[in-house]
């Protein structure tokens, strides 16, 4: 009974199911081993090589900035980090508190010497995604843990910028401080700090729009700094240099054990040799805030606080002062952008970090009118002796379309009074307004035709370089406006008015400019039609001083030889091709020459001993701000001041823009500002030709 039962409970297919399970885990097994090794064998060695191999960037130094006589503007210099290797410290770091004496006696003494707490907050994820090292409230053993869970061979930056003093401190207590060390890193130094901050801007770190961009060059996100504004940015191509690159072996617990291949250095930036002079940047600057504060004292309120200078060789487009009042001081950003500094410029409604010979674009007045004087003598609207008369007022009939009746519309002459019969070279010398009306719009029998128009008139404001960035090398250049009637249809829905082309022509209405546009204008005057592209570059060499890239200037256009598009009805071109002829271009430089001698500017000029030539504007604004202080009462808008000049006035060595926000009349505010600028122009060159420079 007994056998027969145990032949009973003994049942041979539980010996086949263990078996089928022995082999089912013994077959996943093999699978998972085949696959492993073989099938994706690849990529798991790939990995394994991903751990134990690291790429190392190895920073590269960024070049330096010169002005044109060598003098240094931008320059690396080093900065002090004060780091810990975690793997280095003689204990066990990642234990709070330490059970070692050693570790706790360091963290003390470091604590009492760079002023941060030895131990402070609890570390948790979001404290440890949220780390930045030298701008957290950690203590220094909450830092080193961080830095020990990571990367326990890399230091980790303790305090970030101590001084020279510090850091000899810390190198001198290496023994006893074992694991504590000294980073040195560049950072930059701008040795004219705000004189030149608009022409050599600062750097900052990649942003997240940019951050793909640059890696794909091989720079180091959270690490690398690139050009924010001015030349740092405009140039950051030639400056920036290209970072080095190790690849290492390292250990389970990131120590480098050996370079797998040799390492590729890096390569410096490129220096750049500017074409500013920084003792003439310094005498315009020095020009206009003398006499912005001048004009505050004198009228016992704050009339104006921002302005422009700009000065150029005509003849080379070599851009030799360029100051916008008021800016920023570039070397509260040479360690860190301060958030409390770059908020502050920012909420300046003066906008200290808006370039404003380059990007302001406002109303140019009468320093306009030499298009409309230049294109009325090469059309034949007037002969150089034909005379129209100025009696302070006229009254024109105000059209929007052909068979408009029309509505009456005065027009002013700054002098109320007016100058009586004035021909072309007083019109410019006096800057007669009623006498550009005229020649502009065309007035009764008078000027016939409608003078120059509204289609001609735009042409040659283009000539002369308005309505398009100068292309200078910086960042947010404004094109200005040249407007005509297809931009009034487009832009405004409205037709073009009678009393459009005559405020245009003298400058006024819609018509904007920036400094440099105006300034470039007069430079082709003085430069015989000839429109050179405006440089702030003068040569790039290398970081051992060879010349890889010498100034040649650049010939944008010359309007003696270089034909103008005529457009007529419709802004259709026409096929017909004219070019300036070259006697209409030196009288007006005899007119510019008058201004000065017996015009508008012959009081502020009166002594000039560098025999220049120029023309004042006065121009009407009624923007945002003038609204918001109620300034824009009838017949009495605000004003800015405009000047420019250049000499000698028979060969033409510089050409200086001066423009005054808010400033009043052209010649009283503005016109000092020039001279003055003219003036340190050549005592510099004679006390260089004394010097033998």
């Amino acid at each position: 009974m007994n056998q027969k039962n145990n032949k009973v409970l003994f049942q041979p297919w539980r010996f086949w199911l263990i078996y089928a399970l022995i082999a089912g885990v013994g077959g996943y097994y093999l699978f998972r081993l085949y696959n492993i090794q073989v099938i994706q064998g690849s990529k798991y060695t790939a990995k394994a090589d991903d751990n134990r191999t690291r790429e190392i960037s190895t920073s590269t130094q960024r070049g330096n900035i010169f002005d044109r006589n060598n003098y240094l503007l931008a320059q690396n210099i080093a900065s002090y980090n004060v780091v810990i290797t975690p793997a280095n410290l003689p204990g066990d770091p990642s234990v709070i508190p330490s059970d070692s004496g050693d570790i706790q006696r360091i963290y003390r003494e470091l604590s009492a010497l760079v002023g941060i707490p030895a131990s402070q907050g609890i570390i948790d994820d979001a404290s440890v995604k949220n780390f930045t090292p030298c701008a957290t409230e950690f203590g220094i053993a909450q830092i080193v843990v961080i830095g020990d869970t990571n990367f326990p061979y890399d230091p980790i930056r303790i305090k970030c910028n101590v001084d020279a003093k510090t850091a000899m401190v810390v190198n001198e207590k290496t023994k006893e401080w074992p694991g504590v060390g000294i980073e040195i890193v560049p950072v930059r130094d701008y040795t004219t700090g705000n004189l030149t901050s608009e022409v050599i801007g600062f750097l900052g770190p990649i942003s997240a729009n940019v951050a793909d961009y640059y890696k794909s060059l091989g720079f180091v996100i959270n690490r690398d700094k690139i050009g924010f504004a001015g030349i740092e940015q405009s140039m950051q191509s030639e400056l920036g240099g290209k970072n080095g690159k190790r690849e290492v072996e390292v250990d389970v617990a990131g120590q480098v054990q050996r370079d797998l291949i040799p390492p590729v250095a890096p390569v410096p930036g490129n220096n750049i040799h500017l074409t500013i002079d920084t003792r003439l940047q310094n005498a315009a600057r020095s020009a206009l805030i003398s006499e912005i504060n001048y004009w505050n004292t004198i009228l016992g309120k704050v009339q104006s606080t921002n302005g422009v200078v700009i000065a150029e060789n005509p003849k080379t487009g070599e851009i030799l002062a360029m100051v916008s009042y008021p800016n920023y001081e570039n070397n509260r950003f040479a360690r860190e952008i301060s958030a409390y500094y770059y908020n502050q410029l920012k909420l300046d409604p003066n906008k200290p970090m808006f370039n404003q010979a380059i990007s302001a674009e406002n109303p140019p007045g009468s320093v306009y009118k030499m298009a409309a004087a230049i294109g009325a003598l090469n059309e034949g609207v007037v002969t150089p002796d034909f005379q129209v008369d100025d009696p302070g007022k006229i009254t024109i009939l105000q059209k929007f379309y052909e068979n408009d009746p029309g509505t009456p519309q005065p027009f002013y002459c700054w002098d109320r009074a007016g100058h009586g019969m004035v021909d072309f070279l007083h019109g410019v010398a006096w800057s007669c307004d009623v006498y550009f009306y005229k020649i502009g719009g065309g007035y009764q029998d008078q000027v016939p035709n409608g003078g120059l128009g509204p289609y001609r008139l735009p042409e040659y404001e283009r000539a002369l370089g308005y309505g398009k960035p100068t292309g200078v090398e910086l960042t947010g250049e404004a094109k200005g406006l040249v407007p005509d009637p297809t931009w009034k249809r487009v832009n405004m829905g409205e037709n073009w008015a009678t009393g459009d082309t005559y405020i245009a022509t003298i400058g006024q209405g819609f018509v904007l400019s920036t400094p440099i546009q105006v300034m470039q204008g007069f430079a082709t005057i003085a430069n015989d039609g000839k429109l050179m592209q405006p440089t702030l570059i003068h040569d790039i060499t290398s970081p051992d001083g060879k010349v890889i890239r010498p100034f040649e200037p650049k010939l944008e256009w010359d309007i003696t030889k270089d034909p103008l598009i005529q457009v007529y009805n419709g802004n259709v071109p026409t096929g017909e091709k004219k070019t300036v002829q070259p006697w209409v271009i030196q009288l007006t430089k005899v007119g510019l020459h008058m201004v000065v001698t017996e015009g508008t500017a012959k009081v502020e000029f009166a002594g000039d001993t560098t025999n220049s030539a120029g023309k004042t504007g006065t121009a009407e604004y009624c923007d945002n701000v003038a609204q918001a202080k109620n300034l824009c009462t009838p017949n009495n808008w605000p004003t800015h001041a405009w000047y420019v000049g250049y000499a000698p006035y028979d060969n033409p060595e510089i050409v200086v823009v001066a423009f005054v926000y808010n400033g009043g009349e052209g010649a009283s505010v503005a016109a000092p500002i020039v001279h003055k600028v003219l003036d340190a122009y050549f005592q510099l060159k004679a006390d260089d030709a004394a010097a033998g420079r």
